[in-house]
């Protein structure tokens, strides 16, 4: 009778104390699992070309590489593109959403970091 009620307490309490490390160790940078962007102009992430406008973007770990998922939405034929980044640590949330670009020679800009509001890390490509 003892067991029974000991077990029957101990498991709920070992299910949330699982659930709190598994969320504390994937989410410890502070930034969401996926976003919503537009870009009003093309855009060039990794080697590809992403042509103007919205994109949900997943934020994935394969190994210890953190990888941007980017997929066109709205369209028949979506264009999507895995880009390596590297999450740098921010002095507090962020206040707002940034894109960062750089123009390459070809006149194209090239995104080379993502801020998302509320997040605690940037993404650098």
């Amino acid at each position: 009778m003892r067991f029974t009620k000991f077990t029957g307490l101990l498991i709920p309490i070992l299910v949330l104390m699982l659930g709190v490390f598994a969320m504390a160790g994937t989410n410890q940078m502070g930034i969401a699992d996926s976003y919503r962007v537009n870009f009003s102009e093309p855009v060039r992430v990794a080697d590809t070309l992403l042509p103007s406008g919205d994109y949900e973007i997943i934020h994935v770990m394969e190994g210890q590489d953190h990888i941007m998922v980017f997929r066109q939405l709205r369209t028949r034929k979506p264009v999507e593109v895995r880009a390596k980044c590297t999450l740098v640590p921010l002095a507090e949330k962020a206040p707002d959403s940034q894109k960062i670009y750089q123009l390459n020679a070809a006149n194209e800009r090239v995104l080379q970091e993502l801020i998302f509001k509320g997040d605690r890390a940037k993404h650098v490509f």
